[in-house]
């Protein structure tokens, strides 16, 4: 278990064409984020770049584990269209 006041940072990179691919999987997609933010694991969560060329999450009080089983449900992960991702503890001052 994490310290509540430990703040992890995910960032996702797209697939170019991220638009036209992620329509049958972007509603599973955002309804995993509500689910954690609504459990108060996900501070913020939004897309990166416009058109997105990836996205990121604020995760609060969690193990980088718990992290990295979201990302291995995630829809968007399983559709592979994500190329890469990282997990960076957040340093917050």
């Amino acid at each position: 278990m994490a310290d509540q006041d430990v703040h992890h940072l995910l960032v996702y990179e797209y697939v170019d064409d991220m638009l036209e691919r992620r329509g049958p999987h972007r509603e599973a997609h955002l309804a995993n984020i509500r689910g954690e933010r609504d459990a108060g694991r996900v501070v913020m969560a939004g897309a990166l770049g416009d058109p997105p060329s990836g996205g990121a999450m604020v995760f609060k009080g969690v193990a980088p584990e718990h992290i990295e089983a979201f990302v291995q449900a995630d829809p968007y992960v399983v559709a592979g269209l994500v190329t890469s991702w990282r997990v960076k503890r957040w340093n917050l001052v």
